[in-house]
């Protein structure tokens, strides 16, 4: 078998993985020959071309610099004002500016450029997210033939929000440069097989696109997951064990309800606030019986739309505050800031309630790691929405509609009152679910099937290269 070379914006740190894509993939590649390849986080003006090569906590680690203005095009603008939004179906909030796909390209270009000289001809390349859709087309202009593979970590848009992105047809023809393209939830697949069916819509000329061949990428759902049998052992570490006690000193008998989001327009934060609100203006039984405690930590706070949902969420916790609080009680708490993983299970364990409720997502690890702190014992419930990728696994949790807060705020009250005997019952099949879904069999199944000996222990066909420059 060949090495694995992971491609993905952002590379590694030391320290613990703040986010999900680098928890899932860190211990994949630490137990494989390889190395990941991406930007090293700095913005200097005349950028090396070359990649430079460090070890970082085991794993080999290839970076390269941008400068200011190329990271401002590829990053801040065209990845996430206009495909971020766009893919989680916020049309309103996208910013079309056209030089910010020139940069997009440029730094796939880049990027492809500086990984080619570290490439061995029998090596695997797994690129991840949206920053690196065109990556594999830049690979194959360069004459790479190894076997590429592309896993979409957010939702896949709808054919109608598809079609309002600019240079929708070159993206999706860049997609086709993949041998694999994997998504997170079969809704996602359904969407992708819907633009291959009916594409393309015709140019401003009445002239119809020519149409992008998908025949030879594999396209299917590898849904994400977690470690929960890490996060059980964490939920009981001398750390998390600290936090909950810290915790049940300030709550006292109050059952927890607990949010953990990052601070983003996605995440249904300033709907979810106002949902516990309902909840404590038609329950007035559940004030002092009750806290929400939402961690939602700045993501992105250069990018205006972001600054707008941190100043509406400000002000419906500052009126839900205004409104319940009394001098010796308060209704909730909300934290701007991140917290490490040990301290995290622990309050995942303590929360009553797991409120994971984005307006749409693709998969959502917060609900993953709720799962696996749990308590056997003594179960929390998760809140769930319909439109996170998590719920086409996890059918046992309560499913709600976001948009909905009344029906999200029934589903609160049904979660704080729910029996012991049905939250143990919901929870193992939950539990069940995520051990089905881990972090490693979704590698596992992702690079069986990706890697030039599959399943069935054939070759994996060669990438033509004369074929791609054929339709480009």
């Amino acid at each position: 078998m060949g090495r694995l070379i992971v491609v993905s914006n952002r590379t590694p740190g030391r320290g613990p993985a703040a986010g999900g894509l680098a928890v899932a993939l860190r211990k994949t590649l630490a137990e494989r020959d390889g190395f990941w390849f991406g930007w090293s986080g700095r913005l200097v003006d005349a950028p090396s071309n070359e990649a430079a090569f460090e070890d970082i906590e085991g794993i080999r680690v290839g970076k390269i610099d941008l400068t200011r203005d190329d990271h401002h095009a590829y990053y801040a603008g065209f990845s996430n004002s206009i495909l971020w939004p766009s893919f989680h179906l916020r049309l309103d909030l996208a910013t079309i500016e056209g030089h910010w796909y020139e940069g997009y390209r440029r730094v796939n270009t880049l990027f492809a450029q500086a990984l080619l000289p570290h490439i061995e001809e029998n090596d695997v390349i797994w690129v991840h997210d949206y920053h690196l859709i065109p990556f594999a087309t830049e690979l194959r202009h360069l004459g790479v033939r190894n076997r590429i593979g592309f896993y979409l970590h957010i939702p896949f848009p709808t054919l109608d929000a598809l079609y309002a992105i600019p240079h929708n047809t070159e993206l999706m023809r860049d997609l086709s440069r993949y041998d694999l393209i994997g998504f997170q939830a079969n809704r996602d697949v359904s969407a992708f097989a819907e633009f291959a069916d009916h594409q393309s819509p015709s140019t401003l000329s009445g002239s119809p696109l020519k149409s992008v061949d998908f025949s030879r990428t594999e396209v299917a759902a590898f849904p994400i997951g977690s470690d929960p049998e890490a996060f059980a052992k964490l939920a009981v570490s001398p750390a998390a064990t600290k936090m909950v006690r810290r915790m049940e000193r300030a709550l006292g008998d109050q059952s927890l309800i607990l949010g953990v989001d990052r601070l983003d327009y996605s995440k249904g934060l300033p709907q979810r606030v106002e949902a516990y609100e309902k909840l404590l203006a038609n329950n007035a039984n559940l004030r002092r019986q009750v806290h929400l405690l939402q961690v939602a930590p700045p993501s992105r706070d250069s990018i205006k739309e972001y600054q707008e949902t941190s100043d509406t969420l400000d002000a419906m916790v500052g009126r839900v505050m205004g409104h319940f609080a009394e001098p010796d009680w308060q209704p909730m708490t909300y934290v701007k800031r991140a917290y490490g993983q040990p301290s995290l299970a622990g309050l995942y364990r303590l929360a009553h309630v797991g409120l994971v409720t984005p307006l749409r997502d693709g998969m959502n690890l917060v609900a993953h790691e709720y799962v696996g702190s749990q308590d056997p014992d003594d179960p929390g419930v998760l809140v769930l929405s319909r439109f996170a990728g998590a719920a086409e696994i996890f059918e046992d949790a309560l499913l709600v509609n976001p948009f909905d807060t009344d029906e999200t705020a029934e589903a609160l009250r049904l979660a704080l009152d729910m029996p012991l005997d049905e939250r143990r019952r919901r929870w193992e099949r939950l539990m069940e679910a995520a051990m089905a879904h881990s972090v490693d069999r979704w590698a596992e199944s992702y690079l069986a099937r990706l890697t030039p000996n599959g399943p069935d222990g054939k070759p994996a066909p060669v990438r033509d290269v004369l074929y791609l420059d054929s339709v480009a």
